[in-house]
C-alpha cells in the first residue's frame, strides 16, 4: 500500500477509521469481479494492488463519504489535517540518594 496514497486520501476524508472501512469496503468490490462496480474507476498501472486503486479512488474523488443526521439531510464534514502525536518528554535523572548513617 503506497504511504503517500494514504496520507492524500486521509486528508481528504479526515477519520483514520472512516478511511479504513471505505477502503476496505471498495477493496472487496474490486476482487468480486463480474460487474460494472468491480471495475477500478481510475486508469491504473499493472502494478498497482487493489488497495491502491480504492486510495486513489478517493484522492482523485471518484468515492468519498457522506455523514448524514438524525433527519436523514447530509452534514458537511470539517476536514482538519490530522494532529502529530508529541513524543513525551523523557523523565529526567534523579541525583544519587545520599548514603544512609552505618547501624551501629
Amino acid at each position: 500500500m503506497n504511504v503517500e496514497y494514504c496520507r492524500r486520501a486521509l486528508e481528504k476524508i479526515g477519520n483514520p477509521h472512516v478511511l479504513v472501512n471505505l477502503v476496505s469496503r471498495r477493496v472487496r468490490q474490486l476482487n468480486s469481479g463480474g460487474g460494472g462496480i468491480s471495475r477500478p474507476l481510475v486508469d491504473v498501472d499493472a502494478s498497482m494492488g487493489v488497495a491502491d486503486i480504492a486510495l486513489l479512488e478517493i484522492i482523485e474523488d471518484k468515492i468519498g463519504v457522506e455523514y448524514l443526521d438524525a433527519d436523514g439531510a447530509a452534514i458537511v464534514p470539517v476536514v482538519t489535517a490530522p494532529k502529530r502525536r508529541r513524543r513525551a518528554a523523557a523523565p529526567a535523572a534523579a541525583a544519587p540518594a545520599a548514603p544512609a548513617p552505618a547501624a551501629a
